[in-house]
């Protein structure tokens, strides 16, 4: 038990550390943000009125939900790539704390990057007319389960971070395994409004973990 509060301890320690050299580079707090506000406005306002208008913004927000903290990912990678460069890594490693507690760190502050990416998605999502449909401890699950869902994203992310020989590579590395998990056939899509065409591959109809997540959060 002691170990546990230990390895929590010193994590949250290095999240604190991650969240507050966040002031350093502003770029990518704005990054974060901006990409699912982006995404809402273009498809709820440019294709919104050509499939469903007001039954599409709602049907929309959960793959937007999903799609942004998958994305959010990419920063784990490079935050970790970026600590082992610089040898902040190393120095962790030589004191007397917990080797897991630098990974869960950055995970959990990664996740409050994603908690925020979330509460601004809402946000912007109200201003477009969604509305949450269900109850209140309905709606917190759904959030929950959101957050439960980037957390493991950003574990993907660490992963990769900390097999990456540089930084470079794991700002490629992080872009690249993310459409696989991400995509799904007509996402932002009610099926009925998919336009008719060949049978989809088994490759690109099978369900991807983005999608699960999406289906419960709706």
């Amino acid at each position: 038990m002691a170990a546990v509060t230990r390895l929590v301890r010193d994590a949250t320690l290095i999240a604190w550390r991650n969240l507050l050299n966040l002031r350093r580079t502003p770029g990518s707090v704005v990054a974060a943000l901006i990409q699912p506000v982006m995404f809402v406005l273009l498809l709820s306002y440019v294709f919104g009125g050509s499939l469903g208008g007001d039954a599409y913004r709602t049907y929309l927000m959960g793959g937007i939900f999903a799609q942004a903290v998958t994305f959010n990912a990419a920063f784990t990678a490079l935050g970790l790539a970026n600590d082992l460069d610089r040898g902040i890594v190393d120095r962790f490693r030589s004191l007397p704390m917990p080797p897991m507690a630098v990974i869960l760190g950055r995970a959990l502050s990664d996740l409050t990057m994603s908690a925020l990416t979330v509460a601004v998605t809402s946000l912007c999502g109200l201003f477009i007319g969604w509305r949450i449909a269900g109850t209140l401890p309905e709606a917190v699950l759904a959030y929950l389960l959101i957050l439960l869902f980037a957390f493991a994203m950003s574990w993907v992310g660490a992963t990769i971070g900390l097999t990456a020989r540089s930084v470079e590579v794991a700002q490629s590395a992080g872009l690249v395994w993310l459409p696989p998990p991400a995509r799904w056939p007509g996402r932002p899509v009610r099926p009925r409004r998919r336009p008719r065409g060949p049978p989809l591959d088994g490759a690109a109809s099978s369900p991807t973990p983005a999608a699960s997540q999406e289906t419960a959060t709706r």
